[in-house]
């Protein structure tokens, strides 16, 4: 069983004073997600957007909030996120070592997809577990930067991780996130991950919908090796 290519936009790169149309712009694109960024000044040191945001933003649209949650204490985001109407939950391994399954059957009885992410310094066997689980989560997300800002360098060793992942589970979805653009794309599709945060790239191209296109044509090309 294949995967599927989702290409989605970073709203964290957006102008936040304009959310519901630059969400818009996005889809009319060709994004099949929209990334939200939700940290909490305390798991990592920026404060972006929280459950009113998305709340506010589920109203001008059906799309899929891809909800990345860098935050201390997930559990406490779930039942708002859920009511607020986000689509994805993914948490972080590091937050969740010893809630994991109690936070993916809380996220799930919300209606929403539980994802887990990890932190560039976190091994990959880390996440096993919770993909292996009876209750597993959907998808993984491999951090290809240090999670909490926008605009920084792609870590190509990263895509190890992916590698063995994509090796190891041939179905899941597996998510990249940081410094994804034309020239780091085909390292991250040729090593297997299928949905792809780009925000920099996309928001500040000439020609955004170009770019969504270049990087789910890459992400094809990459799942005809796998």
């Amino acid at each position: 069983m294949g995967v599927t290519p989702k290409i989605a936009p970073s709203m964290l790169s957006s102008d936040f004073a304009n959310l519901a149309s630059e969400a818009q712009r996005m889809l009319d694109y060709g994004a099949d997600w929209l990334h939200m960024d939700i940290m909490d000044g305390h798991f990592v040191p920026n404060l972006t957007i929280g459950t009113p945001v998305i709340e506010s933003l589920r109203k001008h649209t059906k799309a899929y909030l891809d909800c990345h949650l860098m935050v201390t204490n997930p559990l406490d985001y779930v039942e708002p996120l859920g009511k607020a109407g986000a689509s994805g939950f993914t948490f972080h391994v590091e937050a969740s070592k010893d809630n994991w399954k109690e936070l993916i059957q809380r996220i799930k009885s919300q209606g929403m997809e539980p994802g887990v992410a990890l932190k560039p310094g976190t091994p990959i066997e880390d996440v096993y577990p919770l993909v292996e689980a009876e209750n597993p989560v959907e998808m993984v997300l491999v951090m290809t930067v240090a999670p909490g800002f926008g605009g920084q360098k792609f870590m190509p060793e990263m895509m190890d991780k992916v590698r063995i992942l994509r090796k190891k589970y041939p179905s899941l979805d597996i998510e990249v996130d940081g410094g994804l653009g034309p020239s780091t794309i085909d390292m991250a599709a040729s090593a297997g991950a299928n949905c792809i945060v780009a925000g920099s790239s996309v928001f500040g191209a000439p020609e955004p919908a170009q770019v969504i296109s270049l990087l789910r044509n890459s992400v094809e090309k990459g799942q005809q090796t796998h």
